[in-house]
């Protein structure tokens, strides 16, 4: 079970910023750049998005989450963190890296004030809901971490972070079950998350396990 956590941990804070924007002068190239025959400018036009784009532009990366080249696929992955990650308000932006840092200094209540006041002013940013829901869970307030996944998806129904964060509580709450879907519908979205298929496969091991005793 502790790299179940570890893997929520990461979905948490798997965010990077890019050092790079790549040979791209404007959206327009980097999105023709996406298109490219070469994985090397696919993976300099997923950097330029990411570094210059908007939450919004997340439909243009998220193909790439199953690009034929590995290191596009990490990149779009990353690079869609950082996107849904921009709330476009400089004072909301501050707030995410309080609750960031108060997470870390493992002080859960401060951290879901902070994502609470996010998501006050700023209810339709899916991200704030999404970090809430991850502070929850490990506060171990398992059913409101539910609700608040609920608001992300209403948001953002390609957030794979939530879908696993739905798979995290249901194995939590022992509804093996509903996490295996949860989890089989995040990798439908992103089939490169690391560790989920091996949570699948403990789910349905103790699913099995339970259904076996009470036959």
């Amino acid at each position: 079970m502790p790299h179940i956590i570890v893997l929520l941990l990461a979905l948490l804070f798997n965010t990077v910023i890019f050092a790079q924007s790549g040979p791209y002068a404007s959206r327009a190239e980097a999105i023709a750049g996406l298109a490219a025959a070469d994985a090397a400018q696919r993976a300099d036009a997923v950097i330029w998005i990411a570094n210059n784009g908007t939450a919004a532009d997340d439909k243009v990366l998220r193909p790439h989450l199953v690009d034929a080249d590995p290191m596009v696929r990490e990149l779009a992955e990353q690079g869609l963190w950082v996107l849904w990650g921009r709330s476009g308000d400089k004072a909301i932006d501050a707030l995410m890296a309080k609750g960031a840092e108060a997470i870390q200094a493992h002080d859960f209540k401060e951290a879901i004030a902070t994502y609470s006041e996010i998501i006050r002013r700023k209810p339709a940013f899916a991200e704030g809901w999404n970090k809430r829901a991850t502070v929850l869970f490990l506060a171990g307030d398992l059913k409101k971490s539910l609700a608040d996944c609920d608001e992300v998806m209403k948001r953002n129904p390609y957030h794979f972070g939530a879908l696993a964060g739905y798979g995290q509580i249901y194995f939590q709450m022992k509804e093996y079950d509903k996490a295996i879907e949860y989890w089989k519908r995040a990798l439908k979205v992103n089939p490169n998350m690391v560790g989920v298929e091996g949570n699948i496969e403990i789910a349905e091991k103790l699913l099995a396990e339970r259904r076996k005793r009470s036959a």
